[in-house]
């Protein structure tokens, strides 16, 4: 969850406080995305599974993290593509995944399996089957039996820039050289590029694939790497439910931002934002708010409660009218679906507002009226009707060996890692005063203002991920509630090592995250003046553990560590 949060010089010469004074503004508020009334009640599933079937086995060995999937030099459970397919060539043998094998155990972990079920491979399937039929498309992707509506959205997004693709399905595979039954896929986790091997058994029910496929029944990357994704998670049931975000994270490695669009602390500028965050090829999903009665509700207006779109083009688009000419700011929009379920309002597809805009035009921005899914809107019809805004910012750790973007400007990123240990660093927010302290902490030093901001002042993203917690879903574990807080230093040579509990009952902060929420990742975007801060991530309760991942992005370099 995400919000923007302004701090000028002024407001730092007042972080000094009674304890007093301090617990009325300092107290957060925990919310759970499964309140009936939340946006985010039909993106987010409540139920969670884990890993590959040798994971639980090295967790409890204590192996490896139980925060973590098994990664072993870059590869999912050690399996190294080149050495599997080189080894099924030489005997002649297609490849079957004894990590995520084609039964049951693979499709859920709580629900029964529907009857009518067959495993097949793609050349069972059909009679021509590719990786890609003409390419990738926004228009390729169709969901299937699975509430992964969230994971359709991001791979939409994803096909926006073939390099972000490919980088995900490399091009060393096909159905016809090499061909083994086996292909791979490469999927960002915590920080490192994770490799992931499959078979290329589907689960299919009469004759046709059950979740995600692609417009041409010959055309199966699709459906391949949400295989793959759920090898990743331990099973298709992991992937019910979810936020655009945190699949386009793990399809990038970027940082996110969501908005609740009806609130009042949205930015005044979000439309720029946007226009900024298309120029950096960074990726977008929006959201209505859900009915709480009835799943995916389609409305008069032609776009769907509780479902995630696409964001594609965010453009100010020339219009001339018999009274006035000019721009408006408008958002090319797609449904997953890639169907007729449209938006039906003014400069819908066909609409009479469409006579307003230059034939040029039109022909520059490519409108095109085909019934796929795919629509415009003004940027004031898109704050009336959806409610949540996600932006995916891409990273150097996105935009690594991508030539294209050589040339863009880029975040400058600080990584760093946690965790919140029961009885040692896992204080809760601070509302509890008494342990708040002992939460790790993160010194943050920014030395620059942006260029060209009028006031000196510094954009900022701060996120804090927690790690692995999909993959224990099958061990009755989810999300945690989490957050931070942030604090202004005056005199950081005061300050050398972790505040203290006395700093924090006579400081109050100067930001933090809006709220504390089960979500994977929590994040806020600030302006701040130049100066040294601290971050306190934690969760909302004490004593809950979980290793994290904290990352600040900012426009000039800055410095971060933990003190």
């Amino acid at each position: 969850m995400s919000m923007f949060l302004e701090v000028k010089a002024e407001d730092l010469e007042g972080v000094e406080a009674s304890p007093e004074e301090i617990e009325s503004l300092d107290q957060f508020e925990e919310k759970k995305v499964s309140d009936a009334n939340s946006p985010f009640a039909n993106l987010l599933g409540n139920l969670l599974a884990g890993g590959g079937r040798q994971r639980q086995g090295r967790v409890a060995g204590g192996s490896i993290s139980r925060n973590d999937p098994v990664v072993e030099g870059g590869m999912l459970y050690g399996q190294d593509f080149l050495e599997i397919r080189q080894g099924c060539l030489d005997n002649g043998n297609l490849f079957t995944d004894p990590e995520f094998p084609p039964d049951n155990a693979s499709m859920y972990f709580s629900e029964d399996v529907p009857y009518g079920v067959e495993w097949k491979r793609p050349r069972e399937i059909s009679s021509n089957p590719q990786l890609f039929v003409g390419g990738a498309s926004r228009f390729d992707i169709n969901q299937g039996e699975l509430g992964d509506c969230w994971l359709l959205a991001a791979l939409a997004n994803l096909t926006l820039n073939k390099k972000f693709l490919y980088r995900i399905v490399p091009k060393d595979q096909s159905f016809t050289e090499e061909y083994a039954g086996i292909f791979h896929f490469k999927f960002w986790q915590y920080g490192e590029w994770v490799d992931v091997v499959i078979d290329d058994y589907l689960p299919t029910r009469f004759g046709k694939l059950m979740f995600i496929h692609s417009k041409d029944d010959n055309e199966y990357w699709t459906a391949l790497i949400e295989k793959a994704y759920a090898k990743l998670h331990g099973s298709y049931e992991a992937l019910k439910g979810g936020t655009t975000c945190e699949a386009l994270v793990d399809f990038t490695g970027g940082c996110t931002e969501m908005y609740q669009l009806k609130e009042r602390d949205v930015p005044k500028n979000l439309f720029q934002i946007l226009q900024k965050a298309y120029e950096r090829c960074s990726l977008k999903g929006c959201s209505m708010e859900p009915d709480p009665n009835v799943l995916e509700a389609r409305t008069d207006i032609g776009l769907v409660r509780g479902h995630a779109y696409s964001i594609t083009k965010v453009m100010n688009v020339r219009i001339e009218t018999p009274q006035a000419s000019g721009k408006i700011p408008m958002l090319r929009i797609r449904n997953p679906w890639g169907n007729e379920a449209e938006w039906k309002g003014p400069f819908s597809d066909g609409s009479a507002e469409w006579q307003f805009i230059p034939d040029e035009e039109k022909e520059l921005i490519g409108v095109d009226f085909g019934q796929d899914g795919e629509f415009w809107m003004t940027y004031k019809d898109f704050m009336k009707y959806f409610d949540q805004l996600e932006i995916c910012n891409l990273t150097p750790d996105s935009l690594e060996d991508l030539d294209d973007f050589s040339d863009r400007p880029k975040w400058s990123v600080t990584t760093l890692h946690g965790a919140w240990i029961p009885g040692q660093s896992a204080g809760g927010c601070r509302n509890f005063i008494g342990s708040f302290a002992s939460n790790p902490q993160f010194r943050i030093t920014i030395v620059d203002p942006d260029e060209n901001d009028d006031e000196d002042l510094c954009a900022v993203i701060i996120s804090v991920m927690q790690k692995g917690r999909r993959a224990m879903r099958d061990e009755g574990l989810d999300v945690l509630t989490i957050g931070f807080a942030l604090y202004y230093l005056k005199d950081p040579s005061a300050h050398e090592g972790p505040l203290n509990t006395e700093f924090f009952r006579f400081n109050k902060s100067v930001g933090s995250s809006k709220a504390f929420i089960n979500l994977r990742e929590v994040s806020t975007r600030f302006r701040l003046p130049v100066g040294t801060y601290v971050i306190v991530p934690s969760t909302f309760k004490p004593d809950e553990e979980a290793e994290f991942l904290v990352r600040v992005l900012t426009e000039k370099p800055s410095d971060a560590q933990e003190m």
